[in-house]
């Protein structure tokens, strides 16, 4: 069973907060953790965020992470036009492939219009995690599939799952099949569980969201999880139906 273990770099839960506090101090304790468990992530990530951490950007690519796109300015693919998408996909590609080649993308909100799947290929993407395996009544898939010359792998849970109490949450994780595609934010990693923010996303952050990414990383291992980035998937080509 490939895991594929993933963080959406942003400023904090938009739309709702404002400012870096997940980039200044989850961040942070996120590379501590995958360094302590000996495993690869791979971090998708807005050009807005990789011109003001860059040292953080560094140390991802340093440590062997993958650097993803996560678009430049966290906007919805969904509102712009088709200029403003191509816009939007140049910036954040150039900003970031200044720390490393990138090749895969997930869009914000996991929203991004079919249209717009021929911009990723011609920028030079060949991965797209835009989907959600959770969300089959919007039509997402619940497999890999491919298209427009994309491997397109379905996030296969929301990451607020992952904070829910032991019993559930292993209840939840151990139904997941291969390829298990996990993805967070680091802002859960802050406690904000005092913000005016929805209850999903404010639920057990902090300390406590950490303890529970660690729990789940030991269950995928005990059960002979393989840990791998995104792009590591592109080799596995073949096996994905």
């Amino acid at each position: 069973m490939r895991v594929v273990v993933s963080f959406d770099l942003e400023h904090d839960c938009p739309p709702y907060l404002e400012g870096y506090r997940g980039m200044e101090d989850g961040a942070p304790r996120l590379l501590a953790l995958l360094a302590e468990k000996a495993i690869p992530a791979t971090f998708f990530t807005t050009g807005d965020v990789a011109r003001r951490f860059p040292e953080v950007m560094r140390q991802i690519a340093g440590q062997g992470h993958e650097v993803g796109c996560h678009g430049d300015t966290h906007r919805r693919f969904s509102d712009m036009t088709t200029d403003e998408a191509r816009r939007e996909l140049e910036a954040a590609s150039e900003a970031l492939r200044v720390f490393a080649p990138v090749t895969s993308f997930r869009a914000p909100n996991l929203d991004f219009p079919e249209a717009f799947l021929p911009l990723l290929s011609t920028l030079g993407y060949t991965l797209d995690s835009s989907q959600a395996a959770y969300k089959p009544h919007k039509g997402h898939p619940r497999r890999p599939n491919r298209a427009n010359g994309l491997l397109r792998v379905p996030a296969s849970t929301m990451p607020s799952v992952v904070r829910l109490p032991m019993p559930l949450r292993m209840l939840f994780v151990r139904l997941l099949r291969d390829p298990v595609v996990l993805f967070f934010h680091p802002w859960e990693f802050v406690d904000v569980t005092r913000e005016p923010i929805p209850y999903d996303c404010r639920y057990r952050t902090g300390a406590p969201a950490l303890e529970s990414l660690s729990s789940v990383i030991d269950d995928l291992r005990h059960r002979g999880g393989r840990f791998v980035r995104a792009r590591d998937l592109i080799a596995d080509e073949p096996l994905i139906a």
